[in-house]
C-alpha cells in the first residue's frame, strides 16, 4: 500500500461521512414526516448514475455563538449536475437533516455557483427547498447570501428555465427566490411558504392560524397563486418536475424538443361539432375542447386551482410544444378578472421567453364587473394581458369558439394585438357586448315607447343577434382569418403551427418595457 492508496482511502472516508448527512437520527425524523432525504431525492430526480456533486467538502466559516464547534455536512446543501431523461440539468437540494438546511454564507455560495454554471452551460436550474431559513448565527452574511441568490434569479430569468420544488419549510426571505423562478411546486401537508409564521402573526396581530392554512400547498395553489402545482408526496413532485422539463428547451436560444407522436396531425375531431350548447347561457368544459385537439389528449396544467376561469398549460401538436391559454365558461362564465389576467400574462411571457408558440381558445363575455375588481385594480391587471400578448413574438394562434365581447375580445390574442392567425367557429359571437345589453342601450327609448315593450325588446334582440352576433362581420373586415368547422380545428392549428415555425419578428431596440404591475 502506497501513499496514493492512503489518500484515496481518506477521500472515501470523508465522502462516506458527508453522505450520511445529519446522521441516522435526523434521517429517521425526516422519514417520520413523510419526507425523503436530499440524497434520496437526487437518486429519484436524475438519470441513474448521472449526478455529479460539486462542493461536497464546503464548510461554513462562522465562529460566533459556538458555531466554531459545529460541523454541518456540505453546509446543509447538496449541489451538482446530471441528466434528466438524457438532458442536462443543474440542481441544488437543501438538506433538512443537516442543521435544518439553514442558509448561511457558504450554503448560499454553493447555490450561486450552481446557478452561475447553469447560466454558462445554458441548462435549466432546479431548486429543491427544504430549509429552516436563515442561519441566525451568521447574521448579515446570511442576508448577503439570500440577496446574491435573488440577483441571480433575476439575471437568469428568461435565459434558462428556473423551477422551485418546495419540499418542506420555506420561510422569511427564503420565499422570494421561489417567487422569482418560473414555476413553483409544493407538496400537500408537508411543505409551506410564508413571510412570517403563525407564532409571529399571533404575537403581532392576535390572529390564530396554522402552518398549512397560512402557507400550505393548497393555500398557495388556490388562494395566493404563489404556487403552480400541489403534489401528493415527494415522489409525485419529482415526477411532475420531470414532466414539466420535457416541454421546455434548455435555454432561450433553443426550441423545445419535438417528440414523435402516433396521433394523426390531421385527425378530424367530430365531437367538437357538438360541444357548444344551443343556449348561449349554458356552460361547457373548455378543458374537454383542449384535450380533444392536442396530441393524445395530454395537457399539463399549472395553476389548476387558481383563477379557474382561465386555463393555462402545456401540450403538443404534432409533437411540438405549445402553450395554451383558454377561457373556462364553467367558472365565472369565462370572464377575465384580476387573478385570471395575472395568471395568463405571466404564462404568456414565460412561453415567449422560451420560444413556445401560443394557442388561445376564446369564449369570453368580458371583464368581471364589481367594486372589488375596480378597487383591486382590474384596469392595471387587465392591461398586463394586453401587454403580454402584444409583446410576444412567438407564433400566436387564436380560436374563437363562442362569446368574444368588448375589450376582452381585444385582450384574448386578437389580430389587433399581433395574433398571426385567428380562426373562428361558426358559433362565434364577436361584438362590443351581448345582444341584451346592446339593445338596452341602443333602443332604450324605442322599447319604452312600444305598445308591448317586452315583445319589442325580444324582436330587437333577435335582430341584433342575427346581424352582429356571428363571426362573419369580423371576417369580412379581415380580423378573422378563417371561419372553420370545429371538427377541423386540430388540422388547421397543426398546419398553421408548421407554416409559422420559421416566424421571425424583431422588436424595436430598448432596454425593456415598463409593464403595468
Amino acid at each position: 500500500m502506497g501513499i496514493v492508496d492512503d489518500k484515496i482511502r481518506e477521500l472515501r472516508k470523508r465522502q462516506v461521512k458527508i453522505q450520511k448527512m445529519g446522521g441516522d437520527e435526523q434521517v429517521e425524523k425526516q422519514h417520520a414526516l413523510g419526507k425523503l432525504t436530499a440524497r434520496e431525492r437526487i437518486r429519484l430526480f436524475f438519470d441513474k448514475n448521472s449526478f455529479r456533486e460539486i462542493d461536497m467538502f464546503v464548510q461554513h466559516r462562522s465562529t460566533d455563538f459556538g458555531m466554531d464547534t459545529k460541523e454541518i455536512p456540505s453546509d446543509g446543501i447538496i449541489t451538482g449536475h446530471g441528466t434528466v431523461k438524457g438532458r442536462p440539468v443543474f440542481a441544488y437540494f437543501q438538506d433538512f437533516t443537516a442543521r435544518g438546511g439553514s442558509l448561511g454564507q457558504m450554503h448560499a455560495h454553493k447555490i450561486c455557483k450552481i446557478m452561475d454554471l447553469a447560466m454558462k452551460a445554458g441548462a435549466p436550474c432546479i431548486g429543491f427547498n427544504d430549509s429552516g431559513g436563515a442561519r441566525i448565527q451568521e447574521g448579515v452574511d446570511a442576508l448577503y447570501g439570500y440577496g446574491s441568490i435573488f440577483f441571480r434569479n433575476s439575471r437568469a430569468s428568461g435565459v434558462i428555465p428556473q423551477i422551485s420544488a418546495i419540499m418542506g419549510p420555506c420561510a422569511g426571505g427564503a420565499v422570494y427566490s421561489p417567487a422569482m423562478t418560473d414555476f413553483v411546486f409544493m407538496v400537500k401537508n408537508s411543505s409551506y411558504m410564508y413571510i412570517t409564521g403563525p407564532q409571529v402573526i399571533k404575537a403581532v396581530t392576535g390572529e390564530e392560524t396554522t402552518h398549512d392554512s397560512l402557507g400550505g400547498a393548497m393555500t398557495h395553489n388556490s388562494k395566493s397563486g404563489c404556487a403552480h402545482f400541489a403534489c401528493e408526496n415527494d415522489e409525485d413532485i419529482i415526477e411532475n418536475v420531470k414532466k414539466l422539463l420535457s416541454y421546455l428547451p434548455n435555454n432561450n436560444m433553443e426550441d423545445p424538443p419535438v417528440f414523435k407522436t402516433k396521433d394523426n396531425p390531421h385527425r378530424v375531431v367530430h365531437e367538437l361539432d357538438r360541444i357548444i350548447p344551443d343556449s348561449p347561457r349554458a356552460a361547457y368544459d373548455m378543458m374537454e375542447v383542449i384535450r380533444l385537439i392536442v396530441d393524445d389528449g395530454d395537457f399539463f396544467e399549472p395553476h389548476q386551482y387558481f383563477a379557474q376561469n382561465m386555463i393555462i398549460g402545456f401540450a403538443r401538436l404534432n409533437g411540438r410544444t405549445v402553450g395554451i391559454i383558454a377561457n373556462q365558461p364553467q367558472v365565472l362564465a369565462g370572464c377575465l378578472d384580476i387573478n385570471a389576467s395575472d395568471k395568463a400574462s405571466r404564462f404568456i411571457r414565460f412561453c415567449d421567453s422560451f420560444n413556445i408558440p401560443l394557442i388561445s381558445f376564446v369564449d369570453v363575455p368580458g371583464y368581471l364587473p364589481g367594486t372589488d375588481q375596480e378597487w383591486g385594480g382590474v384596469i392595471r391587471h387587465g392591461a398586463k394581458l394586453l401587454w403580454s400578448y402584444s409583446e410576444a413574438t412567438v407564433p400566436k394562434l387564436t380560436v374563437i369558439t363562442r362569446k368574444c365581447y368588448g375589450g376582452a375580445y381585444i385582450a384574448m390574442s386578437s389580430s389587433h394585438l399581433g395574433a398571426d392567425m385567428v380562426f373562428a367557429w361558426p358559433t362565434a359571437e364577436i361584438a362590443v357586448m351581448g345582444a341584451e345589453g346592446a339593445v338596452n342601450i341602443i333602443y332604450r327609448g324605442e322599447i319604452s315607447e312600444a305598445a308591448d315593450p317586452k315583445a319589442k325588446r325580444k324582436e330587437l334582440i333577435d335582430e341584433y343577434e342575427e346581424k352582429l352576433l356571428n363571426p362573419y362581420v369580423a371576417a369580412s373586415r379581415g380580423y378573422i382569418d378563417a371561419v372553420i368547422r370545429p371538427s377541423d380545428t386540430r388540422t388547421r392549428l397543426v398546419d398553421a403551427l408548421e407554416i409559422m415555425s420559421t416566424k421571425s419578428e424583431v422588436l424595436p431596440p430598448k432596454k425593456h418595457g415598463n409593464i403595468p404591475v
